[in-house]
């Protein structure tokens, strides 16, 4: 038996599954055959509806979400760009390949080089 992709249902489509399944006039199994669904999806997107039906009726004000200081965040890539870290060194501007003359950056082991393990192996 082959596996079908998953899909993504949409919005309307899920609000309309789940008002069938509220209305009651037909059994899950039904809904699920006629909308080619699981019943326990169905069931779920109902569940959903039940819980945020309150919401329609909430008197208080929705939270916009916060807004974007574009020039701060501007003026922080620009700072970033300027630092060492990412700036090329003076005997990497003719390096095609873009290596890095730092010694850590090109092999990450040199950062595990001092570190010792005690206790490792069984005996000390």
């Amino acid at each position: 038996m082959t596996r079908r992709p998953r899909r993504n249902h949409s919005p309307a489509f899920k609000a309309k599954v789940a008002l069938a399944a509220l209305k009651g006039n037909k059994t899950m199994s039904e809904l699920a055959t006629q909308f080619d669904l699981h019943p326990n999806q169905i069931k779920q997107w109902k569940d959903q509806l039940l819980n945020g039906v309150s919401d329609v009726f909430d008197d208080k004000p929705r939270a916009s979400p916060p807004e974007i200081d574009v020039k701060s965040l501007h003026a922080k890539i620009g700072q970033l760009a300027q630092s060492p870290f990412l700036s090329p060194n003076d005997d990497q501007k003719g390096d095609s390949k873009g290596d890095c003359n730092n010694e850590r950056l090109r092999n990450p082991l040199i950062l595990f080089k001092d570190i010792h393990i005690s206790g490792a192996g069984g005996g000390t």
